[in-house]
């Protein structure tokens, strides 16, 4: 068997039409095939390798810690060197309300952490979500997914679950006094890259202020620099109350957490004890790769050439196929008329050796979030591929 029958015959699969695409190597803001075929990378892995593939500092804190010790034991037991730096460099760039760090594996992970926190600090069960928000799928996670498409077969899932519109001022008054907490997106993911208005965020934070309910930010898409800050919620000036991280946290190694204050993550370690628990989160390795890549994000200082690079995207996708872009940073998103079409464009963007998306609640939606690394001149090339898809499936502009 070869290698594509393999992954058919015995990786399980998410759909029955995966990309297919046998892939050598990684390197920079390239992927390259067994054929030998580039690839610009246009979505980093969805969010995830914001440095680059093959980061040099990167890889260098993975050997090093490797050849010092991998696995010990689980989470929270053993002082391990690469978890405390990591947490200490996370609590120092966040405000002072978040200086408490929960490492987990995944943004998932993290998403069903935070919920157990706020019930165990409130202990209230109402949780209110976003619709279209995008969390993870786990159980938990899946539950404040608002699609009952994507619930439909793994019910029972959480209940008490009750979805908001994102933006929307008046569904805020759903907030009570038996909420737990709201759980909302800075920037909304799977629906397109939506950025949340000021005046929802600020809304919402005094909501919860005023019916004792916490407020949860996602940033597990939207953290490491992708909107121009460090977190997006900084250019906005509203704090949460529990902080979800992932994706590019781990600069390429699967990781999450979720972030609060002491007091609020001391409650985890009493009636019961034990009240999260996991083996591989925070494990040194990946700690060590995470260190390495938020250091790199600072001294590279990528975040300040954010603004120029998305207003060189904007400037040059231009076409009349297309309605509008959403975003912020290099978070964006070319809305199409409709789901067949985008996947025509997608196709010969692939083509051409330039790898794009769609999105889970608005497929019709090219996805462009391409490694902050992205040069000048590979933006420039990415558009005009893209233009040039759209002239194929459109005709010319």
């Amino acid at each position: 068997m070869n290698q594509k029958q393999i992954f058919l015959a015995h990786q399980a699969q998410t759909t029955h039409f995966p990309l297919m695409m046998e892939m050598a190597k990684a390197e920079g803001n390239y992927i390259y095939d067994t054929d030998g075929k580039k690839y610009l990378d246009l979505i980093s892995g969805i969010s995830v390798s914001h440095l680059g593939h093959g980061n040099f500092a990167v890889k260098e804190a993975i050997k090093n810690q490797v050849d010092d010790y991998m696995h010990l034991m689980v989470y929270g037991e053993f002082i391990q060197s690469p978890q405390i730096k990591l947490s200490q460099k996370l609590s120092s760039i966040l405000p002072n309300n978040l200086d408490c760090i929960y490492l987990v594996n995944s943004g998932a992970e993290a998403t069903d952490g935070g919920l157990k926190l706020a019930k165990r600090i409130t202990k209230k069960s109402k949780i209110i979500a976003n619709k279209n928000s995008y969390h993870g799928s786990t159980h938990a996670a899946l539950s404040l997914n608002s699609d009952e498409y994507y619930k439909q077969a793994f019910r029972p899932l959480l209940p008490d679950i009750h979805f908001i519109e994102f933006n929307n001022l008046n569904d805020i008054e759903q907030v009570d006094e038996q909420t737990a907490c709201v759980i909302t997106e800075v920037v909304q993911g799977e629906a397109g890259y939506i950025p949340a208005t000021l005046d929802f965020l600020k809304a919402l934070r005094k909501r919860c202020d005023e019916t004792c309910t916490l407020l949860i930010f996602d940033e597990i898409q939207s953290g490491m620099g992708k909107t121009g800050s460090m977190f997006a919620f900084e250019q906005y000036g509203v704090i949460p109350d529990i902080l979800l991280l992932g994706k590019a946290l781990g600069a390429g190694m699967p990781i999450g957490a979720f972030v609060s204050s002491k007091a609020m993550m001391n409650t985890l370690a009493d009636e019961p004890i034990l009240g999260h628990i996991t083996t591989f989160g925070g494990h040194p390795v990946i700690a060590a790769a995470a260190l390495a890549g938020i250091n790199e994000l600072e001294r590279m200082d990528l975040m300040s050439s954010i603004p120029e690079k998305e207003n060189l995207f904007r400037r040059n996708l231009i076409h009349p196929a297309i309605e509008k872009i959403s975003g912020k940073g290099l978070m964006l998103a070319v809305q199409l008329d409709s789901f067949e079409n985008n996947l025509k464009v997608i196709q010969h963007c692939m083509e051409a050796g330039l790898i794009t998306d769609w999105f889970l609640f608005a497929n019709n939606k090219i996805r462009i979030a391409p490694p902050l690394t992205i040069t000048n001149e590979e933006i420039t090339g990415a558009c005009e591929i893209i233009v040039q898809s759209l002239n194929k499936v459109y005709g010319e502009k």
